[in-house]
């Protein structure tokens, strides 16, 4: 009996469309349907069926698959990025030679993706730790020299002892000098003749292994584990390390080891290596340059590392491969200097500006604009006019540079760099690296890479990583749109659909400008909000840099938006500062003063069509605790007279760049 009702259910479906396709051939003057499809004529049909009752029932099915082609459901639509992602490209765990022998011993890349996602772990100190919101994505940076080979040695494993740097370690542990062995990680950089770097074979081995963990806990869609590693060029104990980031899978990744400063210091060759590695595999791969601000002026030279002049084949070289650069970490903040920007009070911000990455040699003033993102950014400028090419047009993202496995960037939450820089009393008062290095209360609780991407995916992020639709923050969690273009009007930021807007008519942050209409001044739209669980939002700030008619490079910071009823004096052109509710003792603060969000339109009041410029937003927060101010409070210590009490974190977006 159902057999029967789905026969007869079918027959009517036929009619229906055999019906409905006489009827309007006929009125559009084409051919019936073909009797070979089916013996009954539509008229026979008809006096079977219905004619008015089908065929109107037939014609309402066809004005209904019209209306279908266009969506109702207005986002069905919208193809632009609409999520924002959080991670960290910059993590270490006991696959480093540093942070193995510097107390790393346990926690493993499989611990640093499970506390990414938002699992406790146990620290070298004890504590259980977790995050308050687990990340989207997240890199397992080691360090390529060396890449998993202390761990091993330690253990026995024969892909290691059995390599002539193995024999070589054994022979310093045999001497009773352990720390010789701890020493050829640096020295393998410098004088890899009698520091052995370890076989391609071994590498090989070890790279699979790194890899398939990445692959195991990348879960697309949910969370994102990107394969990765740290080129760790030092030179005269600058500091010159690249992030390298894969957006392939295993297959492809592990067709060929990372590339190593044992092979070459020099970034160009880095640079040619991922080239290398895009011609076997089809893949492809980034490099990320670390914070500048310990790299002596060589981050963003004048002159390539064997003496040159940087010249056409290096600004396109780097441009290809470097389209994001690690604006702020651990080690401190390289968005702008005092020093270089004595206008701009919000500069002197977390800087790190004794001297390089060996504590070899002093800072001088001169190294500084070869260091910091907004200086690099007007170089570029400069270099652009030259050489026809821009050599540092990166956007800009945070990450934490942490070598204890674990990433923590909130002030209340903070777990340091090194095991020994987890909380304790002690910390606040001792040096990194068995006092060799910086003091603990100098490290900077940050930071984060803000991506926007149309979903949690390796191919999704990378591809907005390399677009630049990218921000960074120290270590909240603000959300920014920025965008540029020449017809936006004041009327567009408060309309609902203000982000569709931004990408229809203009271009998001990353993005370029041509010369519009007429010589125009560009329009912006900018929007933020505060991190959820975080502080309230002072202000909203445009960064522009310029290169001026006579070949000067200038710059002006705007204040755009901002809480409360506060004013620009007129006499500085400062804007009141927001105040502070900031309690020392106890280490809290109130969300009574700042604001939620800020949003608002704002034109270049000083345009000149002519010549080349960049913008960037700067988003700050009200002053709250620092963690070291919390640690003061938590462990009952006092605070190093140096040491910031508190601190106003901040956004920094990608640049929107203007060429004429």
């Amino acid at each position: 009996m159902v057999g029967g009702k789905r026969k007869v259910m079918r027959i009517i479906r036929w009619a229906s469309f055999a019906i409905v396709s006489f009827e309007l051939s006929s009125i559009q003057g084409i051919p019936t349907v073909s009797q070979k499809t089916n013996p009954a004529t539509p008229s026979s049909i008809k006096s079977i069926l219905s004619q008015s009752g089908l065929i109107l029932a037939g014609l309402l099915g066809q004005q209904a698959i019209a209306e279908t082609e266009k969506p109702y459901s207005l986002p069905s639509g919208e193809h632009y990025p609409q999520n924002v992602y959080w991670g960290d490209t910059h993590l270490h765990t006991r696959n480093s030679a540093d942070a193995y022998s510097l107390g790393n011993q346990n926690l493993t890349p499989a611990d640093a993706y499970r506390f990414a996602r938002g699992q406790e772990t146990i620290a070298h100190n004890g504590m259980t730790v977790k995050l308050k919101r687990p990340l989207d994505f997240l890199v397992v940076s080691d360090h390529a020299e060396y890449l998993g080979g202390y761990y091993r040695y330690n253990v026995g494993d024969p892909i290691v002892t059995e390599t002539t740097a193995g024999g070589q370690w054994s022979g310093y542990i045999a001497e009773g000098d352990p720390a010789k062995m701890m020493a050829s990680f640096v020295n393998s950089m410098q004088d890899p003749a009698n520091n052995y770097p370890f076989p391609e074979a071994a590498q090989r081995l070890i790279w699979d292994d790194v890899v398939r963990t990445a692959d195991t806990f990348n879960e697309p869609g949910q969370f994102t584990a990107f394969s990765g590693y740290e080129w760790t060029s030092m030179i005269d104990g600058n500091n010159l390390h690249r992030v390298v980031l894969y957006r392939d899978d295993f297959d492809q990744v592990s067709q060929l080891p990372p590339f190593t400063s044992q092979t070459s210091r020099d970034p160009q060759d880095l640079w040619r290596a991922l080239a290398k590695y895009e011609a076997t595999t089809g893949g492809q791969v980034m490099a990320i340059a670390h914070n500048g601000n310990i790299s002596n002026g060589m981050m963003f030279p004048s002159m390539t590392v064997d003496g040159q002049p940087i010249d056409a084949d290096y600004a396109s070289l780097r441009a290809r491969w470097e389209p994001i650069y690690e604006v702020t970490q651990v080690k401190g903040d390289g968005e702008a200097h005092p020093t270089l920007s004595p206008n701009d009070e919000f500069a002197d911000f977390e800087n790190w500006d004794a001297d390089n990455i060996g504590r070899t040699e002093a800072k001088e003033d001169w190294m500084l604009q070869h260091e910091y993102a907004r200086s690099a950014l007007k170089l570029g400028l400069a270099n652009e006019a030259e050489l026809g090419i821009n050599p540092f047009k990166f956007g800009l993202i945070g990450s934490t540079d942490g070598h204890n496995t674990i990433s923590t960037t909130e002030e209340d939450n903070f777990f340091g760099k090194f095991p020994e820089s987890e909380p304790k009393p002690e910390r606040m008062t001792n040096a990194m690296a068995n006092d060799a290095l910086w003091k603990n209360w100098r490290l900077v609780a940050s930071g984060y890479a803000a991506v926007w991407a149309k979903e949690n995916t390796r191919a999704a992020l990378f591809d907005a990583m390399k677009r630049r639709e990218v921000y960074a923050t120290t270590g909240s969690r603000i959300q920014v749109r920025f965008f540029g273009g020449w017809s936006f009007d004041a009327s567009d930021i408060h309309k609902p659909d203000y982000v569709a807007r931004g990408y229809q008519k203009g271009v998001p942050m990353g993005g370029d400008l041509t010369q519009g209409p007429q010589s125009t001044a560009p329009t912006f739209l900018i929007a933020a909000a505060k991190d959820p669980d975080g502080a309230n939002l002072d202000r909203v700030q445009v960064i522009k840099g310029w290169q001026d008619a006579s070949g000067a490079l200038q710059e002006q910071v705007y204040d755009v938006a901002w809480s409360a009823e506060r004013m620009i004096d007129a006499k500085t052109g400062k804007l009141e500062a927001v105040g502070s509710t900031v309690d020392i003792e106890t280490a809290t603060y109130l969300n009574t003063i700042g604001a939620t969000d800020l949003a608002t339109y704002w034109q270049d009041p000083n345009f000149d069509a002519s010549e080349r410029a960049f913008y960037y937003v700067r988003v700050l927060e009200i002053p709250r605790p620092r963690w070291t101010t919390v640690d003061a409070a938590y462990f009952g210590v006092d605070l190093p007279d140096e040491a910031p009490r508190s601190i106003q974190d901040r956004a920094y977006t990608s640049p929107i760049w203007y060429t004429p």
